[in-house]
């Protein structure tokens, strides 16, 4: 769940994981019987489906709704994993959903009137933007614009507030007022599910290698405590998931869903875009230094290529971006498992599981409380991982307005009464009901017009 952003130099210079001895090459010939227990173990060690699952609970989408999403989600990730792996970059990659676009999607999808018209709006932006970063690609101009106007100072900032700004929706939405439970029943289980996570967490990082498992499973384990611990309580309830279908298909554009494009929406989507291809060109570097295969320019613009095409199919199957997961680095490292054989098979599986609707029920029935407790610890997570983006920066006057001014946009916008803003004229009630858009706008022009420190 760890977040960065680093610039390509920067992380040329300043690489913090260390190559270990793999056991599996990324070009060595793997049979098919192995690669698919091999993928099938990196997919389980995977929490692709807390993403579209806390999507879901944010905005208020309806059970079938949210197994859609969950469904839509995977085979994007698979498909997106394959393309990736075996056409773009050529490097053990799998793809998944980022934490960082959750506050603009439910800040667009708000701003939109929610409903069907607000995630038109929120799935039109991903496709506009989904098309900017394939453009991004082809052109080479990548490294230009994040160095450009995505330095480290911004980039962190605006990580930073993605935390800030979900935090009270986490805490509120998903714990004290979920429905389902009184609000003793929702707290406990929040602080059960939480609590969980960090003991394993601890375990993982008290046993070192050891302990691996510990850590990849924590979000897992927490959800299962989380749920056996709601059962008790009798407030959970599977009934749907019996009779839920075993296979189904995705939804399909202009038949389940259409596309609305708003000019607010679009760039804040392309902001968060950039934001995050920053983040995952960090997520490549970690991956390349693993594997000892060093990165050349020509391997990060196909890389970005191949992002824009993710991103494209998951807005097309009416999904959110998905992008370089990066826990890939850390799963490498510790099973020495690199072939591209096993990645294929791993988006294979991806596929495999976003048509299983049964499974998808399943994820969409854990209780809003469960999760609350997992997802205001990313949240924390997401924002202190800002701040590390940002620990190596000199803290002058120019870099604490940076920071400061954003914050205080998102925190003013998140607590601002509804009274208040729905007086404003319409196309400032949308921009204001984004706080992420506000924040990282703020960043960008503020790195730009201070002066800097003589």
């Amino acid at each position: 769940m760890c977040i960065g952003v680093k610039t390509q130099v920067e992380h040329q210079g300043n690489a913090e994981i260390k190559s270990q001895h793999l056991t599996v090459l990324p070009d060595e010939k793997v049979s098919f019987s192995k690669s698919a227990f091999l993928g099938l173990q990196h997919v389980l060690a995977m929490d692709i489906y807390v993403v579209p699952f806390l999507i879901a609970i944010l905005i208020g989408l309806q059970p079938n709704q949210s197994s859609a999403l969950i469904q839509s989600t995977f085979i994007a990730a698979g498909i997106g994993t394959i393309v990736q792996t075996y056409f773009c970059m050529k490097l053990p990659m799998a793809q998944g959903p980022s934490y960082v676009p959750l506050g603009a999607i439910v800040s667009i999808y708000a701003a939109s009137g929610g409903g069907e018209l607000g995630w038109s709006s929120v799935l039109g932006a991903s496709l506009v933007g989904a098309i900017f970063v394939l453009i991004l690609g082809y052109t080479g101009i990548f490294n230009k614009v994040v160095k450009n106007f995505i330095p480290p100072i911004v980039g962190g900032t605006i990580i930073f507030n993605v935390g800030l700004s979900l935090l009270p929706v986490a805490l509120r939405d998903n714990i004290y007022e979920a429905a389902g439970a009184t609000i003793n029943q929702n707290v406990l289980l929040a602080l059960i599910s939480g609590a969980v996570l960090i003991l394993f967490v601890i375990l993982g990082s008290l046993l070192g290698t050891k302990g691996s498992l510990f850590r990849i499973t924590s979000v897992l384990m927490a959800l299962i405590v989380g749920c056996i611990t709601a059962n008790f309580m009798g407030v959970l309830d599977f009934s749907a998931v019996a009779n839920a279908k075993w296979f189904s298909m995705p939804q399909i554009p202009f038949k389940d869903f259409g596309f609305t494009f708003n000019l607010s929406a679009i760039i804040t989507m392309i902001i968060i875009y950039l934001v995050l291809m920053a983040e995952t060109t960090g997520t490549w570097f970690a991956i390349s230094n693993v594997i000892e295969r060093p990165l050349t320019d020509k391997n990060i613009n196909q890389g970005v290529i191949g992002e824009g095409f993710s991103c494209l199919v998951a807005s097309l199957l009416g999904s959110t971006p998905v992008t370089g997961y990066s826990t890939n680095a850390g799963l490498i490292s510790i099973t020495g498992i690199a072939s591209r054989r096993v990645f294929l098979a791993v988006g294979g599986w991806f596929v495999l599981f976003g048509c299983m609707s049964k499974l998808a029920v399943l994820i969409s029935s854990i209780p809003s409380a469960v999760i609350g407790g997992v997802f205001a610890i990313v949240c924390g997570i997401i924002a202190i991982n800002g701040l590390q983006v940002m620990k190596n920066q000199k803290m002058g006057e120019k870099e604490m307005y940076i920071i400061a001014i954003p914050m205080i946009f998102t925190l003013a916008l998140v607590l601002i009464p509804d009274e208040f803003l729905y007086s404003l004229p319409t196309f400032v009630q949308y921009i204001f009901g984004s706080p992420i858009l506000v924040a990282s706008v703020a960043a960008i022009v503020l790195n730009k017009i201070l002066p800097s420190a003589k």
